[in-house]
């Protein structure tokens, strides 16, 4: 199930599903430490008439979205035979780790009735099933959950709209279902302390009149020690409530503001998903520079593990979308994370996690016939040279440039450098899905462009012998492409070459990263010949034959696989790609019609809450694997503002 809300503040992302409820809270680092475990989930429920439902259950029909222009989220809950409609208010504070949800409840019944809310919190903190303990504070009213330096306080006012009953229990464990089920008979037992695997369900109660309403608010404050969660608590009762959330929109509507965008050419719906993107993107930064690739916990529920980790080549992409958009400021944390996290051999990791540790993996340090290999995709070394130097293109900031020129650009760049073949092709290591290992023209091309950039820095900072050496070696690079990677029998080329047994393979496999990669980093220009033949590939081989559209990565792509009558799912990276080819060649405004329509292609697969998918299912367009997933949100910025500077230079 792809989320439906994402908000976050760089510390705390919270991640709410289609009935509204939380199903993902990370804190202190964005995609770390998940406090909700795969099978744990948030539930809000109702009493009124004596009789009880959850939101989960089908006769509620539920609209969630983002409230127009900032960080904030709607959701719209409907029961028809309960006459009763919910209106659910949605923030994470800009300033500190505190949610914010605020409840009302609207009875549509031609009678007084007495309503309950329930609210029930399922926290494993640190991602554990073991133990937590959660316990009722009398003092003020709140409900504590904590393990180690991981608290939760669950707050709300202190007038006859506050916390009314509570319980707190075993979750899950033990015959125990959770205190969620003691909700069901409209009252709580008041169990004040538990330890284990537990939860904790708390209510609020009031008397409706007919056609009118009553609101509620209940906070989560998130902290390292108690103590400074209930100065947190405390703080949003001095504040109060309603002015953090505020506060908080009026933060995100500036923020999103800051940099003029003038979207005009484009429909309702594009402009939509583009603000709704620059959130997600933003959400999904860590305030240490980490960018999480998606923060959707619901891949555990499937697999050994999910895409809550930093990979450099997302980030880097990302990074790229930021300082389009205006967000200098956001994206130099990235390099900064980069920075501390390059190894002294100049290259990085798989993936990493936000605290800059290093993230699981599965490739391998030995290869198949036992030789020694590093265990990395070098495009994503690459990748954050080439990033670099178009970040400081935006934002001339010469200082930073000369605090990291040795550490990062050099260090990674002296790398790039010495890691090739007689040929001057890198030498093999996997490529951009993680997959294959080999020589890949991806990957070619990625350093082919990071030689170039790093030839910049050096030219920039009087590094002259540096720049001739960068200079010298981006060019034997951009030959050798040319000249072993080009598969002149399908006018396309090569996914890859690999060695085996001294014996050389060419694998012929339609990929459209080589494609993509040759224009987008310039080893070929944009109206060479053969880049015209390969897109031509492409429009035939890897577009969805289905009817509903978009471009696959590679032929007989079985990741996520739907159908064994459909060789591959379209992807939004991979089909925005496509667009930017047809904005970097259109020499009219008329050549720019197939790249708006791939752009309202994307917009249309996004989610009713506007959130775009990793994949696409070729059979029914509904979202496959990670949503949001962050890289895809990126591309379509990156896209939109190309579309946009090159219709106004037509």
């Amino acid at each position: 199930m792809s989320k439906s809300l994402i908000l976050g503040n760089g510390s705390m992302l919270v991640g709410l599903d289609e009935f509204g409820q939380v199903k993902d809270l990370y804190y202190d680092y964005v995609g770390l430490e998940n406090h909700l475990t795969e099978e744990a989930v948030n539930r809000i429920g109702v009493w009124v008439d004596g009789e009880f439902s959850w939101f989960s259950d089908s006769r509620w029909s539920i609209k969630v979205d983002y409230v127009g222009g900032t960080m904030a989220g709607r959701i719209v809950a409907k029961n028809s035979d309960m006459e009763v409609e919910i209106s659910i208010l949605d923030a994470v504070y800009n300033e500190r780790a505190i949610y914010l949800r605020k409840f009302t409840i609207h009875n549509q019944a031609n009678r007084k009735r007495d309503f309950k809310l329930y609210l029930n919190h399922s926290f494993r903190m640190y991602g554990e099933h073991k133990r937590d303990t959660v316990y009722y504070d009398p003092n003020d009213n709140t409900i504590v959950h904590y393990k180690g330096r991981r608290i939760a306080v669950v707050g709300s006012t202190k007038d006859s709209l506050g916390i009314k009953e509570y319980s707190v229990g075993l979750s899950g464990i033990e015959g125990k279902e959770g205190t969620w089920k003691d909700a069901e008979d409209g009252q709580l037992s008041g169990n004040p302390i538990e330890h284990g695997t537990v939860d904790s369900t708390v209510s609020f109660e009031n008397t409706i009149d007919t056609d009118r309403s009553c609101t509620f608010y209940a906070w989560v404050v998130m902290a390292k020690t108690i103590a400074e969660a209930k100065s947190g608590h405390d703080y949003v009762l001095r504040a109060p409530a309603e002015h953090l959330f505020e506060t908080t929109q009026d933060y995100w509507s500036a923020w999103l503001k800051k940099p003029e965008t003038n979207l005009s050419v484009f429909s309702d719906k594009v402009k939509d998903i583009y603000y709704k993107s620059l959130f997600v993107v933003r959400a999904h930064v860590d305030n240490t520079g980490g960018i999480t690739a998606s923060s959707d916990s619901t891949m555990l529920q499937y697999g050994r593990d999910n895409y809550s980790y930093v990979w450099q080549r997302d980030g880097a992409f990302t990074a790229m979308a930021l300082d389009m958009a205006g967000y200098t400021e956001v994206s130099r944390r990235f390099f900064e994370f980069s920075n501390d996290v390059i190894t002294e051999d100049g290259y990085f990791y798989h993936k990493y996690r936000s605290d800059k540790s290093v993230g699981s993996s599965w490739h391998a340090w030995v290869g198949p016939d036992g030789e020694s290999r590093l265990p990395i995709q070098e495009d994503e070394t690459a990748l954050v040279v080439s990033a670099l130097w178009r970040h400081y293109q935006k934002n001339k900031d010469l200082e930073f440039i000369e605090s990291v020129y040795s550490s990062l650009i050099k260090n990674a760049a002296n790398f790039i450098l010495g890691f090739r073949d007689t040929n001057n092709l890198p030498f093999p290591t996997f490529d951009i899905w993680e997959q294959s290992y080999g020589v890949h023209t991806y990957t070619a091309s990625c350093v082919y462009d990071a030689l170039m950039s790093a030839a910049n820095f050096a030219k920039l900072l009087g590094k002259d012998e540096a720049h001739g050496n960068y200079l010298k070696g981006a060019s034997e690079v951009q030959s050798a492409i040319v000249s072993h990677m080009r598969n002149e029998k399908n006018k396309y080329f090569y996914k890859s070459i690999h060695t085996r047994g001294g014996e050389i393979f060419h694998d012929e496999t339609i990929d459209v990263s080589s494609f993509y990669a040759l224009f987008k980093f310039s080893v070929l220009d944009i109206n060479d010949a053969t880049l015209n033949q390969a897109a031509e590939v492409v429009e035939n081989s890897l577009c969805c034959k289905t009817g509903i559209g978009g471009v696959g990565r590679y032929q007989n792509d079985e990741y996520y696989r739907v159908s064994e009558n459909v060789p591959r799912n379209p992807w939004i990276i991979t089909s925005l790609w496509l667009a930017q080819y047809y904005i970097k060649k259109a020499k009219t405004k008329n050549d720019l019609s197939r790249a708006l329509e791939i752009i309202e292609w994307v917009a249309a697969r996004s989610t009713h809450s506007g959130l775009l998918p990793e994949q696409v299912d070729p059979t029914s367009g509904e979202p496959l694997s990670a949503c949001p997933l962050t890289w895809s949100h990126a591309e379509f910025v990156t896209t939109v503002i190309d579309y946009k500077i090159k219709i106004e230079s037509l």
